[in-house]
């Protein structure tokens, strides 16, 4: 690591925006986090991995990638629900829906938060041993949509927030 590198990672975490992008972080997980404790029987761990997919670091696209990376999420939850109550999940399944996520994502043009489709997409499908009907797969979509909406809303409030206190200097 040189000097360089170093004096741009020192700038970097001074910055304002890089310190609420680890708050909303921070909070977006809290709150998914006590979804998960407090409601044991529904698969909230997921909505913590959703939250953070959805949050993005920079503030001046942080609503529209948000908004993206939600629609993402939805998609491949969606994508991932439909493969599970069409055919037990398994490896073809799995490609097939990656496949199906992929061109659905290029289709509505999401780009770079097709990743977070894909996320969603496992999420949903791939069954786990405790879990391995489709109500379960039905929790998980909805505890990824919980994540998502968790994270809109921070991103809604943080922007309000940032708004608010830039007009106050001007």
């Amino acid at each position: 690591m040189s000097f360089n590198n170093f004096l741009q990672f020192k700038n970097s975490v001074s910055d304002k925006t890089f310190l609420l992008y680890i708050f909303k972080c921070i909070v977006g997980s809290t709150i998914c986090y006590g979804l998960y404790y407090c409601f044991p029987e529904h698969q909230f761990n997921w909505s913590i991995i959703s939250v953070l997919l959805v949050l993005a670091p920079d503030k001046y696209d942080s609503n529209r990638l948000a908004f993206d990376r939600m629609k993402a999420n939805l998609t491949g939850a969606s994508v991932g629900l439909l493969s599970f109550l069409i055919c037990t999940p398994n490896i073809f399944s799995l490609i097939i829906s990656i496949i199906i996520t992929i061109l659905v994502c290029t289709f509505i043009k999401l780009g770079g938060p097709t990743r977070s489709a894909l996320a969603a997409l496992v999420i949903v499908l791939i069954e786990e041993k405790e879990f391995t009907n489709w109500q379960a797969a039905t929790d998980r979509m909805m505890c990824v949509i919980a994540g998502c909406v968790v994270a809109l809303i921070l991103t809604y409030i943080f922007h309000l927030n940032e708004r608010n206190i830039e007009l106050d200097k001007n």
